[in-house]
């Protein structure tokens, strides 16, 4: 609890019992007993009052502490001072009980975010320096030791770990890292003293990009927030215009026909709705539940950029994936080397190598590793990367060329095709074909049951796009088990394809991308919700999505929108409750049949009971996943 907090909470039981006391002594004297309420009352609202005062003169007028004052100033008025001292004091209760529980969600988020470097150690004169992380440059070697978090994304230049990444991630499992692998910020070194050669500066590392997308996810407010807001800016000044016809127009009306007036009975009535009105429970508990959506989300390593793209995937009921390195590891491995007579494998592998030298495709890695020598990059030139096809280069002074089947047909070079199912490089010298080499991709170990479970969370249909030949996207396609596979396109061919997708989807239904790659940022930024795999994700895709999944993993798509679904439940569930008490409470409370006292509780009752609604949103068991990695 705060130093604020402990503050009102010293308040409320100082009020409670001065005003049990002042209830308990017999005193006939009006005047006198208004004198002792009066203590018990402004210990508990003075600041009420002083908000409602500073409202009024900056015309903020109609807002709860508005209400709050006008009721409990009236009752008081009237002579109602334990009505008006009770409702005060149960609504500053309310308000301490807010105040914990969205402290207490922010709390939970803060700890499961807490991955900001303090510090990165840089070794100076032979010994460890403690340095700002924002100070240090790309391709500076930092020492990260045991139980300390890796500062800034990098690669390991010497020594092996086990990273701790579960605040990035949600995944409990350690990762190994050792020389040559890439490390992202965040993680929790575990064991060994790793020696990194920093990648990115701090400012674009992937803690430092996490850390924003949490911190600005407020901004971007879902329809249901927006409704409240806009409900509560004229729903109040219509209550209070409510009260005031209440309060004057039954006694004028008694008055012109001879009856008694009652004027305070019908301003007791008036005040008791301007406290059942108090939209409290809707304006605090709505943006505490998608708080709390998105908190529950970041555990399980899925950050959410808005409420409002956590409201949109509710109604996901398209998933359009990329497939290498979302469906697929992007992991490639030389599976066949078939050069054409006179040509030996070495000198088929060794041409294709050289020519993808530049590219960073994984295909291109691929290549590189299976060749396995140093490439001397002076017997090269006039290379030139043609998007979607493949690689041209002058090697050793012959024009060679590697890529796909489009490439050969480009430089009007026949190929032959091979028997078993994989992506095709086929290499030609001096516009002759020289053979080709199959690689084959590797499916991540539960996306078939990640494809499963998004269709058993509603998802309608489960595209796959893909640049690879169709021979290759239809087997990977039936072994995961996707409704329909696009293949052989280009970059701009994703973007038409998902175009076509949206025009034929329904107007309510939202439809997701899932991508990781550069080329997937125009059909992220496309789609109605782009979701990006992170941890391994290119930069330009993690800003164009409105979703990054940080642990690459496929079955967390099915996840947020089993979150997301469980967050929009719970709004509409508070909602509909609160809205269904206040509007009966305020017709039973103007014919007279509730007093002060159920006033109280259509207001703060209702709105500990929403809290409390809301503050479920934080947690979400995802059984399925949790049996994965027991088994993992």
């Amino acid at each position: 609890m705060t130093r604020k907090q402990k503050k009102v909470l010293i308040r409320i039981i100082l009020s409670a019992v001065l005003t049990g006391v002042c209830c308990l002594i017999p005193v006939e004297h009006s005047y006198i007993r208004l004198g002792m309420f009066m203590i018990p009352y402004l210990i508990i609202g003075y600041d009420i009052l002083k908000k409602a005062f500073l409202g009024i003169i900056h015309g903020e007028v109609f807002d709860e502490n508005f209400l709050m004052a006008v009721a409990t100033v009236g009752a008081i008025a009237l002579g109602e001072y334990v009505e008006g001292t009770a409702v005060m004091l149960f609504y500053q209760i309310g308000e301490l009980f807010q105040s914990y529980a969205v402290g207490k969600s922010r709390r939970n988020i803060t700890a499961l975010m807490d991955i900001r470097p303090d510090y990165a150690n840089i070794e100076q004169d032979g010994e460890l320096v403690q340095v700002d992380p924002d100070e240090v440059a790309v391709g500076t070697v930092i020492i990260v030791q045991p139980g300390e978090k890796v500062p800034i994304d990098g690669v390991v230049i010497s020594g092996s770990s086990s990273l701790n990444t579960s605040a990035l991630t949600g995944e409990s499992l350690p990762r190994e890292a050792g020389e040559g692998d890439e490390v992202i910020s965040g993680c929790v070194n575990m064991s060994g003293v790793l020696r990194i050669r920093t990648s990115k500066v701090f400012g674009e590392s992937t803690v430092s990009r996490i850390l924003d997308l949490v911190e600005n996810s407020s901004m971007k407010k879902s329809r249901s927030e927006n409704f409240i807001t806009r409900f509560a800016r004229y729903y109040t000044p219509a209550v209070c215009i409510g009260a005031l016809a209440l309060a004057v127009l039954p006694p004028a009306v008694n008055m012109a026909t001879g009856n008694p007036a009652e004027w305070s009975q019908w301003i007791i009535r008036a005040l008791t709705t301007l406290v059942i009105s108090c939209p409290c429970a809707l304006v605090i508990s709505i943006p505490l539940s998608f708080f709390g959506g998105i908190g529950g989300a970041s555990a399980k390593g899925i950050l959410v950029k808005g409420s409002n793209y956590l409201e949109a995937l509710s109604r996901t009921t398209y998933v359009v994936c990329d497939k290498t390195g979302t469906l697929t590891k992007g992991v490639f491995e030389v599976a066949e080397v078939e050069p054409v007579e006179g040509i030996s494998k070495e000198e088929l592998l060794e041409t294709a190598a050289y020519v993808e030298n530049y590219s960073n495709h994984p295909i291109s890695k691929s290549l590189k590793d299976a060749y396995g020598k140093t490439i001397d990059s002076t017997r090269l030139s006039d290379v030139q990367e043609i998007s979607g096809h493949g690689v041209t280069a002058v090697l050793d002074g012959r024009r060679a060329a590697a890529g796909n089947g489009k490439l050969m047909e480009q430089l009007q070079i026949a190929c032959r095709k091979p028997e078993k199912t994989g992506t095709q490089v086929h290499v030609a010298v001096d516009g002759k074909y020289a053979g080709y080499i199959l690689i084959s991709d590797v499916v991540k170990p539960g996306a078939k049951e990640a494809v499963a479970e998004m269709k058993a969370a509603g998802v309608k249909q489960v595209v796959m796009l893909t640049g690879d030949a169709r021979n290759v996207a239809e087997a990977v396609a039936e072994e995961l088990g996707v409704d329909m596979v696009r293949s052989e396109l280009l970059p701009a061919d994703k973007v038409s394809e998902v175009e076509t997708l949206l025009d034929a989807k329904g107007s309510k239904e939202k439809l997701a991308f899932v991508g990781d790659g550069i080329n997937d940022a125009p059909v992220l930024s496309r789609a109605d919700l782009g979701i990006a795999m992170g941890a391994l994700g290119a930069d330009a895709a993690i800003e164009a999505a409105d979703i990054v999944l940080m642990d690459d993993d496929p079955a967390k798509i099915a996840t947020a929108i089993g979150i997301s679904r469980k967050t929009l439940r719970i709004v509409h569930q508070n909602i509909v409750f609160a809205l269904a008490v206040k509007f009966a409470c305020l017709a039973l409370g103007a014919v007279g049949t509730l007093n002060m006292w159920w006033a109280i509780f259509a207001d703060v009752g209702v709105m500990i009971i929403a809290v409390l609604n809301a503050a479920r949103a934080l947690r979400y068991q995802d059984k399925k996943m949790d049996q994965r990695h027991k088994a993992a």
